[in-house]
């Protein structure tokens, strides 16, 4: 059963270790692995997207290059970027 295996794939190891563990025959290994590097992209993604933003990409831009819908990267991001702006929201739907 999983419970007997540890998962010593740290937050912070590096992209090298994680690629590692991701390829790992010992599937609690591979499966922190596959855990960490999700939540690398995600941590990544929301950076990248703000960048986007900041430099005046349109959300429609950004879902071309991420290859999803506009309307699916504006839910994901839209509010942590309303809450950076202030209280007048975003118009760029």
């Amino acid at each position: 059963m999983h419970d007997d295996h540890s998962t010593d794939t740290a937050p912070d190891a590096s992209s090298a270790e994680l690629a590692g563990d991701a390829a790992s025959g010992d599937p609690a290994r591979g499966l922190a692995a596959v855990r960490a590097l999700r939540t690398l992209a995600d941590r990544l993604e929301d950076v990248q997207v703000a960048n986007a933003r900041a430099n005046g990409w349109s959300w429609q831009a950004i879902a071309e290059v991420l290859q999803i819908s506009r309307q699916a990267v504006h839910q994901k991001h839209a509010q942590r970027e309303a809450r950076a702006s202030g209280p007048e929201g975003d118009t760029d739907v």
